[in-house]
């Protein structure tokens, strides 16, 4: 979501965690090719309408928009050469790239690409009501007024194409993180003839014809549940950064770890994660010992949602309907949410992916990444340990940063439970209360952290108190009530661990606001409700919450008093319990590599500088070591910081 981008647990963010494979073997085509895995087919390649990851990860490679990331995470220009913004904030102009084109799947010329193609791609996504929209509503000058029909010229709307070459958006407020936002697929452009020629067959999901492209690759073919192949698009603007002729993505749904570092040691995958837990790991850790390296934890999260407002159980374990009410009636109560959050042991959690000895790594105990913005010396995690106490003593003394169990606690979920148990009880509920927890069957991992979760949670709290009923399925049914859910209603599930999140733009703004009453579509996928009026809502307080974030957004000219509104937001929200992070949901992985550490782009946020955009990505012939792959991160993280600094002194060059 996901960069406003919905990670599926069950599909593509099993694989973030793991980065998982590559392959820089000769093509029985021509030149070298870039092998992948992938597990989750995308519902449309229409990609400024949705913010699934299984869209965005497919089409990123394909088309390019105005900036994107070099290899420090500084934005660079794209198919905008340059970019001006004015001194209040309110107005970015963008020089467009002469001489980009569109091409079609077969590689054909189609047209230019000029400036009024991203006013035609957002048009198209707000015609479309876009599960990205948001991102550009509240944003835009004029936009709220086109999308509630207030306004039915989108001619008014603050995106113009000043002439050919020349873009200009108009804001309502100024946004110091805008730039960053252009990045994302949102914003990317559409040709407005080949649009109109499509209809409604535009971003087709399984017709790489259905759309154009003017990225580093064309998208070739894609067949369900078995493979995603792209080709170097030769006419590409920047082919020189461009090191693969051919990628191809074979569909893999979890069931045979062992196959991918099999794969790996035949030459097939230029880089594998491993798993310390499968049965051949012995002899994987003898092979390659000092070659297994850890990747660093990246900003995305998954961790466990709460349904509170569950409507449909056609995939449950209760038998009755008094359990059903008692289930709802118990996901309301804010100390009974906090006796399952304090329950979950999340080291053991993360253990069953990442073994004993690296399953710390990867632990994340709060929503947004604790270091993902600064207050001056003071991290954004740092700040949210300061204002957590003010919610209740049982915060004191919480460390939330990442690589540790922070919130772990039996003694505190004992005392919780205890607490809400007699509130309960007055309300007529019956215990044990029985928590649906669905899961992919094929995916070991999931099903493996699925059951210490109830391990954990039914030890602390007591078997006779709280079940957790593990219900295995098909991926197919899995994602049709969690990830592809139509509508809340379809929302089958009391909790889950088949949420993930990854931000879309470089401010606290990109998580927090997911959860605000009014994010619908967010909203049904993490809490199971999709009206901003719900009753179940305002039982657990979010209104409080919405609050909260307006406050936080409205400061523009402070952003460390931004940061520290933000981190009130982001207390709230953990003391809640409504949603319970577990662990990173990419990266603090165990790896094998073939391919030079750090020759990616690099972002936290958007689709052009994730493990799934293959630009700028270099093979190399021998196996990295751990010993240099560590010293290729400590140059990186010199070199970074310096190239960081020299960045932002170079923005005031733009401001006119």
């Amino acid at each position: 979501m996901k960069k406003s981008k919905w990670l599926a647990l069950a599909g593509v963010a099993l694989l973030s965690v793991g980065a998982l494979a590559a392959c820089s073997s000769k093509s029985s085509t021509s030149g070298t090719t870039y092998s992948y895995v992938y597990q989750s087919d995308p519902e449309t390649l229409d990609y400024v309408s949705t913010s699934k990851a299984t869209t965005t990860d497919t089409v990123t490679n394909g088309v390019d928009g105005l900036l994107g990331y070099d290899k420090y995470g500084n934005l660079i220009p794209s198919v905008a050469k340059d970019w001006t913004v004015s001194a209040d904030g309110l107005t970015y102009t963008y020089k467009i790239r002469k001489g980009v084109k569109w091409y079609t799947s077969d590689g054909e010329e189609y047209a230019d690409v000029t400036a009024k193609d991203f006013v035609t791609g957002l048009k198209h996504a707000a015609d479309k009501k876009s599960e990205g929209i948001y991102l550009a509503k509240d944003s835009v000058v004029g936009l709220s007024d086109y999308l509630s029909g207030a306004n039915k010229d989108f001619s008014k709307v603050g995106v113009k194409a000043l002439d050919d070459y020349t873009l200009q958006y108009t804001l309502k407020q100024a946004e110091p993180y805008w730039n960053s936002k252009v990045t994302y697929s949102l914003f990317w452009p559409i040709n407005e003839d080949f649009l109109k020629s499509k209809g409604n067959g535009f971003g087709k999901s399984t017709d790489p014809s259905s759309i154009l492209y003017n990225g580093p690759f064309i998208l070739k073919s894609l067949t369900a549940k078995s493979s995603i192949e792209l080709t170097k698009n030769e006419h590409y603007w920047d082919k020189k950064n461009v090191h693969f002729d051919n990628v191809k993505l074979s569909y893999y749904d979890g069931s045979d770890q062992e196959s991918l570092e099999r794969n790996f040691t035949d030459g097939v995958y230029s880089k594998a994660r491993v798993f310390p837990t499968s049965s051949n790991y012995s002899s994987v850790e003898k092979e390659y010992k000092n070659d297994i390296f850890y990747t660093q934890p990246g900003p995305e999260i998954q961790g466990i949602g709460v349904n509170i407002d569950r409507q449909s159980y056609k995939h449950t374990a209760k038998k009755t309907d008094i359990e059903k009410e008692s289930t709802k009636k118990a996901l309301l109560n804010k100390d009974f949410r906090q006796s399952v959050n304090f329950s979950i042991d999340r080291t053991a959690y993360s253990a069953q992916i990442n073994g004993k000895a690296g399953a710390a790594q990867a632990i994340r105990n709060i929503f947004v990444k604790p270091e993902f913005v600064y207050a001056g010396d003071k991290s954004f995690g740092e700040l949210v340990s300061e204002k957590l106490p003010s919610y209740g003593s049982e915060w004191s003394g919480i460390n939330v940063a990442d690589g540790q169990d922070g919130i772990y606690n039996t003694n505190k979920a004992k005392e919780k439970f205890e607490k809400a148990k007699a509130a309960l009880q007055a309300e007529g509920v019956q215990f044990p209360i029985h928590l649906d927890f669905p899961v992919d069957e094929s995916a070991k991992t999931a099903v493996a952290r699925a059951q210490s979760v109830k391990q954990t949670v039914e030890e602390a709290l007591g078997k006779e108190n709280v079940v957790i009923d593990i219900n295995q399925m098909s991926s197919d049914d899995l994602n049709n009530i969690t990830y592809y859910a139509s509508n809340a209603a379809a929302e089958d599930w009391d909790i889950s661990n088949g949420v993930a999140w990854g931000p879309d733009y470089e401010d606290p703004s990109t998580y927090l606001d997911i959860f605000k009453t009014t994010a619908s579509e967010n909203t049904k996928t993490f809490m199971g409700f999709d009206d901003p009026n719900s009753a179940a809502a305002a039982k657990v307080g979010l209104k409080d919450y919405d609050t909260l974030v307006d406050a936080a957004s409205k400061e523009t000219n402070d952003l460390n008093l931004r940061y520290e509104r933000y981190a009130d937001a982001q207390a709230w929200l953990t003391d809640s319990s409504l949603f319970m992070p577990t662990m990173v949901n990419s990266g603090a992985a165990p790896m094998i590599s073939r391919m030079v550490p750090f020759s990616g782009a690099y972002s936290q946020i958007g689709n052009k500088g994730v493990d799934t955009y293959f630009k700028y990505l270099k093979p190399q012939k021998d196996v990295v070591t751990k010993k240099d792959y560590d010293s290729a991160r400590e140059k990186w993280l010199k070199e970074k910081k310096v190239s960081n600094d020299k960045a932002q002194k170079d923005l005031a060059k733009h401001v006119k």
